[in-house]
């Protein structure tokens, strides 16, 4: 019989209710391969090798999943397949992993395809956004599908990860809140060259810039209007250019490109040298 308890609970790979995995997905359980363990709640499976790892893991998952899609404004309870999620806990055998699966080699955790892999050292008291910002790809997904531009994935995964992770910490009693980190006058990337990119930059020093000035660009358009943001989401997802979806989400807010671009990089360099916190 089938597993679908909210509650996490350990389970041979032969009760769960989604047994069905990518090829990256078995080239993960290839790693200790007779190592892996499994469980299930409510919107996701878990493979694993420690529960004591995992079940953190899964109080996380089901909070940042509901709290975003919360703040898409989306509904999932018509969803059936459940995402899985893989959790490592050695830097060895992610290492393994990322040579495996072609990984970027910065990667902490990776979305593909509606499937989660996620490096979660037991160790670390404070685990970092990397599991709400997998999430968020994850939702992005499921609603938006493959064409929102990375930018724009990247930027929204790191904002609703921070702001997830500190709101998970903050229902249990912390004075959590979440930051963001302002950018290198210097190294600040122009609007148009941000919002044309297709993939990460090619110089390993912009990739941080690129992460930090695509979270800015976000929060400051969620800032301006977040019901006008969904509706920019949704038409970055279909194809428009960014101007044009701007106009879309914003209307006449926003005067044109170039004011946009000096209005923002002000905004996304503010402070820079400080954790800034919103």
């Amino acid at each position: 019989m089938s597993v679908c308890a909210d509650e996490f609970k350990e389970v041979a790979f032969s009760a769960l209710s989604d047994r069905n995995v990518s090829a990256l997905g078995s080239q993960a359980l290839a790693v200790r391969a007779n190592e892996w363990k499994h469980a299930e709640t409510k919107h996701f499976v878990y493979h694993f090798f420690e529960s004591f790892v995992a079940a953190p893991v899964s109080t996380e998952a089901e909070f940042y999943y509901s709290t975003i899609a919360q703040d898409l404004a989306k509904d999932t309870a018509q969803w059936e397949r459940k995402c899985h999620i893989f959790i490592f806990e050695r830097p060895a055998d992610w290492a393994q992993f990322q040579t495996k699966g072609a990984l970027d080699p910065w990667t902490g955790g990776l979305h593909a395809q509606g499937e989660l892999f996620v490096l979660r050292n037991a160790q670390n008291k404070w685990k970092g956004n990397t599991l709400g910002h997998e999430i968020t790809h994850l939702v992005v997904y499921r609603f938006f599908g493959n064409g929102v531009p990375r930018w724009l994935n990247e930027g929204f995964a790191e904002y609703a990860g921070e702001r997830g992770y500190a709101a998970f910490y903050r229902a249990r009693g912390y004075r959590a809140r979440p930051t963001s980190a302002a950018v290198d006058p210097a190294k600040f990337i122009p609007v148009r060259e941000l919002t044309g990119m297709l993939e990460y930059p090619r110089e390993t020093e912009r990739v941080m810039t690129f992460y930090d000035e695509s979270e800015r660009l976000v929060r400051y358009l969620v800032a301006s209007d977040k019901a006008g943001f969904a509706t920019f989401l949704a038409s970055m997802a279909q194809g428009n250019q960014f101007e044009s979806a701007l106009g879309k989400g914003f209307g006449a807010r926003f005067s044109g490109l170039d004011a946009f671009e000096r209005a923002f990089k002000d905004y996304a360099t503010h402070e820079h040298g400080t954790s800034i916190q919103n």
